[in-house]
């Protein structure tokens, strides 16, 4: 007896969602690619597909790298900063950790489509590399070379250190408390001297357009901030940002995500995310 479809595809629906916005770093794009891939897995004859997990992660992908084109096109025109939109969630055994961070998947922005392609479908999702080449339609050798230069890039972003959760919540509420009071003596011990900030808000609500870089003009802004908005800011809760300790709050009556990479128990990069457009699945109570 055949396997129920539908029961097969929601089985991978996860997986898809995961590698989709991996490739993307967007939930809604993500959204879309998974469900035309449910479209054409419906139509599909399910008699001669041996292998679902690996057709479906190939339609996927294949319509991840179309996606990728225009959306590329539209960042070079984003106001400001842009960032991937925060995921947020708890661990899932059922799922296969990537251990991908919110700073290499900016870094994974550098990459070509191929490129990227290729280092999310091998070394983070453990695609077999003559499957990745077939998924690409590229010749192995040259996809093993994709891969490589992808690998050399993103290693060089890849963070050092490992926070336990705990800690990085300590950390995450100090921080917030820092800011909203304007301590400098407790901001400037938290922060790494040439610490950076990197605020996108979509060009839809107040934030720094350009990365703030370097530790006395962030105590600059957060003592500014604090004097202007610090009665209006509050904390919503800490939590897990792409594998960043972080928190969301809300300032001024707009909601945000904050990530914070730590390094050696300094913050060296905070990345704030305001665009609303990019927190609509944000569960707030």
């Amino acid at each position: 007896m055949q396997p129920d479809p539908v029961s097969t595809f929601e089985a991978q629906r996860p997986r898809l969602l995961r590698l989709a916005y991996r490739m993307l770093g967007s939930h809604a794009e993500a959204e879309d690619m998974v469900q035309e891939a449910w479209l054409r897995w419906q139509n599909g004859d399910h008699g001669t597909i041996a292998e679902p997990a690996a057709w479906l992660t190939r339609v996927v992908s294949r319509l991840c790298l179309d996606q990728m084109k225009s959306a590329r096109a539209r960042r070079e025109t984003y106001p400001g900063t842009w960032l991937p939109e925060p995921l947020i969630e708890e661990p899932d055994d059922a799922l296969r950790p990537d251990n991908l961070t919110l700073s290499l998947m900016l870094a994974l922005e550098r990459l070509s489509p191929l490129e990227r392609a290729a280092f999310l479908l091998h070394d983070v999702f453990g695609q077999p590399m003559e499957e990745v080449a077939r998924t690409i339609d590229r010749a192995p050798a040259a996809t093993r070379q994709l891969a490589a230069r992808a690998r050399a890039h993103v290693q060089i972003d890849r963070p050092r250190y490992d926070v336990p959760r705990e800690a990085g919540e300590e950390l995450a509420r100090a921080f917030f408390d820092a800011c909203k009071t304007g301590d400098a003596a407790a901001l400037g011990a938290m922060l790494a001297s040439s610490a950076t900030l990197h605020s996108d808000g979509g060009g839809k609500v107040n934030t720094v357009l350009n990365v703030i870089e370097g530790i006395d003009n962030l105590l600059r802004l957060f003592q500014g901030l604090s004097r202007k908005v610090g009665d209006g800011m509050e904390f919503l809760g800490a939590t897990v940002i792409d594998g960043l300790p972080g928190f969301v709050s809300r300032m001024g009556g707009a909601i945000q995500t904050t990530a914070l990479e730590i390094e050696d128990g300094r913050i060296t990069r905070i990345y704030i995310t305001r665009n609303p457009d990019k927190l609509t699945g944000l569960a707030i109570h």
